[in-house]
């Protein structure tokens, strides 16, 4: 947040002691002299009105209703939930044997299935012994999973579906 200008009280002051001295000497008229004054002390309140109406901060700007519906908003960028999940599972199918099997499986299965109507007769021996349905959980459920390359040629069998 920027700091508030300063009120111009060292200006006003020095403004008054040259009244005070112009007083004093009288170069010109008493008249004259407080019309320059009041003339100075107008000029340093509407340049000190000036930056107070100056400001960076939206929320303390007044603005009409147009201004604001025409305002550009700034779009966040999100990807959808269901992709994050997706990816998500996709990592730790490959880093971890019991998630490939408990949550990877699953959804790859899925996708043959809604692709065909029997999915054993439509895929090859590698592809269904990774998406067997009826495949038992793997003996250790903490090791590697899948690997990327195979998991990329299992999708491209199952979008050729």
């Amino acid at each position: 947040m920027k700091p508030r200008p300063r009120a111009p009280y060292g200006t006003v002051a020095v403004l008054t002691l040259g009244l005070a001295i112009a007083l004093g000497l009288r170069p010109i008229s008493v008249r004259e002299t407080l019309a320059a004054y009041v003339l100075a002390l107008t000029a340093v309140a509407l340049v000190a009105l000036a930056r107070l109406a100056r400001t960076e901060e939206e929320w303390e700007r007044a603005s009409s209703e147009l201004a604001h519906a025409l305002r550009s908003r700034s779009v966040t960028k999100s990807r959808p939930s269901e992709l994050v999940v997706v990816e998500r599972d996709l990592r730790l199918g490959m880093a971890n044997a019991g998630h490939y099997h408990a949550r990877l499986r699953p959804l790859l299965w899925s996708i043959a299935e809604a692709r065909t109507r029997t999915p054993r007769e439509a895929l090859d021996d590698e592809t269904w012994q990774l998406i067997d349905p009826d495949r038992p959980p793997p003996a250790d459920l903490y090791g590697p999973g899948v690997p990327l390359q195979r998991i990329a040629r299992l999708v491209d069998t199952l979008e050729q579906l």
